[in-house]
């Protein structure tokens, strides 16, 4: 007979545990499945590319963020790593996956980039490898792979590493447009995320709102010739800490 539930984290480990191993990809478990979908790096996937997000790269060259020190999170490849350290910024990057993180650590070396990439559970490593705290967290397509319980994890982790005025920006699946729109409860049920969780304004703003909202929009979609990387069934939101 175990009777081990005590703390929050043992409460967020047992809700993990629902989930069937092919939906998990958000802790050290999934790095098995996105070591997969890294693996060929011919495959027509969209943000294989070597550019930056468009919006992200908006904030920049509209001062709305500046150097300082920055957290990639589930960074893939590295392309907005790469981006940001070209702008001046001090990066740490971390993805699940060992095979992304040695295809970032190549593209870095190729454009003599000085980040540090680290391999693991961003979660399990806030506060010890990734210490901050950081002028600007960007999550290009991390957040809405996680389950809405890992929500919690998420905004500890924003409390613990994200600097009084820094900055988060993030991109999402968009309801409407691409991921699952089943309520929170649904997916316990399910056992899976369903390849993604879309989201609304209101979801993102009520998640998010001990931060204060810079801008909400949908990403612009961007023609392949283009030196960014856009599509418009995502959201991109940049919230502020307050100081």
């Amino acid at each position: 007979m175990d009777r081990n539930i005590r703390t929050v984290d043992d409460v967020l480990k047992l809700l993990d545990g629902l989930f069937a191993p092919d939906a998990d990809r958000w802790t050290a478990d999934g790095a098995a499945w996105w070591d997969g979908f890294y693996g060929d790096r011919t495959k027509p996937v969209p943000f294989f590319v070597a550019k930056p997000d468009e919006n992200l790269a908006s904030y920049a060259d509209r001062g709305l963020i500046t150097p300082g020190r920055a957290l990639d999170l589930g960074c893939g490849p590295g392309r907005n790593a790469l981006h940001l350290a070209s702008l001046g910024f001090q990066v740490d990057a971390v993805d699940l996956s060992p095979t992304a993180i040695t295809w970032a650590e190549e593209r870095a070396r190729e454009a003599g980039a000085d980040i540090r990439f680290h391999c693991g559970d961003a979660f399990a490593l806030a506060g010890t490898e990734l210490t901050g705290p950081y002028d600007l967290i960007y999550d290009s397509g991390c957040f809405h792979h996680l389950p809405p319980h890992r929500r919690i994890s998420y905004r500890a982790l924003l409390e613990r590493a994200l600097a009084p005025g820094g900055h988060l920006g993030l991109t999402c699946f968009a309801s409407g447009a691409m991921g699952s729109e089943l309520p929170d409860a649904a997916f316990y049920r399910e056992s899976g995320l369903g390849g993604g969780l879309a989201y609304t304004p209101e979801s993102l703003r009520w998640i998010f709102s001990d931060l204060d909202e810079v801008e909400l929009r949908r990403m612009r979609d961007e023609l392949p010739e283009s030196e960014c990387f856009g599509e418009e069934f995502l959201w991109t939101a940049l919230f502020r800490r307050g100081v």
